[in-house]
């Protein structure tokens, strides 16, 4: 007998002696939502879907998870992709299995909550797309902002599923807070909410077998709906506590199929379906049908994101999570903003700050959004704090937290930090202890007269309401007002290849031509001198044009004319008349000095250089000015609102004086260091 036909064989006597189990395992597939954004930043494209649609739908999934989180965001700021359309591409492939998504509560798919009008609409539309079941979570487990959704999802026929954000004051489960009796409790609140089932959602993947052990069996006996285990693998438990979750009871747990496991993500699915062969939880599933998956996985869809894995480390799993809580993704952030604020060896002081920072925001449990608020305002303190003064620069989130915008905290926010948080706060200074949303007013007509016809149905008008910015600029792209840039389109499998070769000749030194050497021309009298200045070095660089004068045309004028074009970001490339690409946008024109009398010429400015400047303390998005070009403006009034790392900052006047220039506009991002308004 052939080798090829004893793997048969094996292949055959395996399913004809399989017993059905009793009671079968429950498998939530998370490849094509929390995987991919797990590993490479919610980079998954669709048309990458598509290839094992169809395939995955035979597999006998209780549900696979296909949106949500931070699905929505990713796929209109850096795929140029509609996220409703993916739920109505994805639902002609899954015939039978159920689709499931990540719901923040109130929050819906952003990162703070959204007034109740936004997030019945939102549920009603997502349903509409075909979702079946909501996993709905809240970061501070304030069951409040559940109130606005789950009455919709009821009432629209449609599963859910009240999360309980797990987390620990402990190393192991008890502790003053987050203890056996808390979630016994948390869950029974959920119950009479109308849970149909009920997941424990440990986003860090802090719960410990024997502690996993324990928690299932308890809300087993405690409550009636269906109790789901949902644990990242990054500290390397999550197999562990899933087998003792499984050992305890649980009727569904979270799984990838192996190409999107590990690291960050979660335990990858194959091994369960071997481990729980022939016994009364075997879950039922075709090993050799998910093989055939993940070899498509691996030969045609991850070479085009391999770009986008951290290969910085060896190791799969990361200790250190069980020492300050916060989820992978959250770590890729802190780490990627230190770096491009060349701050990467203050990493270090990061981690020994944010716990000090969680417990005087009120000990939250680190899920989007407060993984980002405390992250954030971690970095913000460590780099801009001083000996005398913390808490220098507040974010916007931290305000509304100390606010209660977003609920309430597991325990009180320090009173010193809310204090000073609130001064000035434009809600008022006193916190509030209602339902957060009822001090939100209704937002959907507001946003219906500032987006006007450019919003052609419901789903374009969520998409701007949730993310005015981005999502505005998204809208521009889709309807072919505004070019589509070219880095949010695909890559392929060939430009793969090409990119490949090209890095392999690199190594070879293949791509390095040999020079001719020419007789160095003498200089004439036409050269001009610039100022290069490249990450922090200096250059002067002489630029002599062949055949007659250079012409300079990115270079600031004497005081500007009436009518004159309109400022220039500061940092805008120089330029002069010889045959190069034009930097965007197109630059204005500008003579040079006589030429018979050749003076150098200096280096581009920021517009309205001679005042003060306020410079982005960070790299980021601009969201908005709250000032003008003209308008007066006080010392320490907010001129500009920067977003980094998804969470605002609001950048106060140095100097009272007038606003004399602005140099970028909403949307446009922004170094480290770069000019975004002047006051003189």
């Amino acid at each position: 007998m052939s080798k090829y036909n004893q793997v048969e064989q094996v292949e055959m006597n395996y399913e004809k002696d399989r017993p059905k189990a009793k009671n079968p395992l429950k498998i939530e597939d998370l490849s094509l939502r929390d995987g991919h954004q797990s590993l490479f930043a919610t980079r998954g494209r669709t048309e990458d879907m598509i290839p094992v649609a169809e395939k995955m739908d035979q597999i006998g999934f209780w549900a696979v998870e296909v949106w949500g989180g931070a699905t929505f965001d990713t796929m209109h700021r850096f795929l140029g992709e509609d996220p409703w359309e993916r739920l109505r591409t994805l639902k002609r492939y899954f015939k039978k299995t159920p689709f499931s998504m990540l719901l923040r509560g109130q929050n819906l798919v952003g990162y703070r909550n959204y007034a109740d009008d936004v997030a019945k609409l939102f549920v009603k539309k997502t349903v509409d797309n075909g979702m079946e079941i909501f996993r709905t979570f809240d970061a501070l487990n304030d069951f409040r902002n559940f109130e606005a959704v789950v009455p919709v999802i009821k009432e629209c026929g449609a599963h859910f599923q009240g999360c309980i954000c797990y987390s620990l004051t402990e190393p192991r489960l008890g502790g003053d807070v987050y203890s056996l009796d808390y979630y016994i409790k948390k869950a029974k609140a959920l119950e009479d909410m109308g849970a149909d089932s009920i997941c424990i959602k440990d986003m860090a993947g802090l719960i410990a077998p024997y502690d996993a052990y324990e928690l299932i069996k308890a809300l087993k006996a405690s409550v009636k709906p269906m109790i789901h285990l949902h644990s990242h693998f990054t500290s390397g438990m999550s197999p562990l506590s899933h087998l003792k979750a499984i050992e305890a009871g649980v009727d569904i747990i979270d799984t990838c199929l192996t190409p999107y496991a590990y690291r960050t993500s979660h335990a990858a699915l194959e091994p369960f379906v071997m481990s729980l062969l022939g016994t009364n939880r075997d879950t039922g599933f075709d090993i050799n049908a998910l093989a055939d998956i993940n070899e498509i996985l691996e030969r045609d869809v991850l070479p085009k994101y391999k770009h986008l894995l951290d290969d910085t480390k060896v190791s799969v799993i990361d200790i250190n999570v069980l020492l300050h809580q916060t989820p992978g993704g959250m770590l890729s952030n802190l780490v990627n903003q230190l770096k491009e604020m060349d701050a990467l060896d203050k990493i270090d002081e990061v981690y020994k700050e944010l716990p000090r920072v969680r417990k005087e925001l009120g000990q939250i449990p680190l899920v989007t959004p407060t993984s980002q608020i405390v992250g954030t305002q971690t970095v913000n303190n460590v780099l801009f704090d001083t000996p005398n003064e913390r808490y220098k620069m507040i974010t916007a989130q931290v305000k509304d937290l100390c606010y209660g915008l977003y609920g309430k905290t597991s325990v009180a926010i320090d009173p010193e930090v809310q204090k000073k948080a609130l001064k000035g706060y434009d809600r008022g200074e006193t916190p509030i202890t209602c339902r957060p949303a009822e001090v939100l007013a209704p937002e959907l007509e507001k946003a219906k007269n500032e987006i006007k016809d450019l919003a052609l149905d419901d789903e374009d008008l969520i998409i701007y309401a949730l993310f005015p910015v981005t999502g505005k600029k998204y809208l521009l792209q889709k309807y072919g007002k505004e070019k589509v840039p070219d880095a949010v389109k695909p890559i392929t499998l060939e430009d793969v290849a090409k990119q490949k070769e090209m890095v392999e000749k690199a190594k070879k030194g293949e791509l390095v031509e040999k020079l001719k050497i020419k007789e160095v021309p003498e200089k004439s009298g036409n050269i001009r001198t610039f100022n290069v200045f490249v990450d922090g070095e200096y250059f002067e660089v002489g630029v002599d044009e062949v055949g007659g004068f250079p012409v300079i045309t990115h270079a600031m004028p004497a005081p500007a004319a009436a009518g004159s074009a309109s400022p220039v970001r500061s940092g805008a490339p120089l330029k002069s008349a010889s045959p190069l690409p034009p930097p965007p946008p197109k630059p204005r024109t500008a003579p040079v000095a006589s030429a018979a009398k050749p003076e150098p010429a200096k280096a581009a400015e920021p517009v309205g250089t001679g005042g003060t400047p306020i410079k982005a303390p960070m790299p980021g998005m601009i969201i908005r000015y709250e000032k003008k070009v003209g308008d007066a403006v006080d010392e320490g009034e907010t001129v500009v609102v920067i977003e980094a790392m998804k969470m605002e900052n609001a950048l106060p006047a140095p100097v009272s004086g007038v606003i004399k220039a602005i140099n970028s506009k909403s949307g446009d991002s922004v170094a480290r260091g770069d000019v975004l308004a002047v006051i003189g």
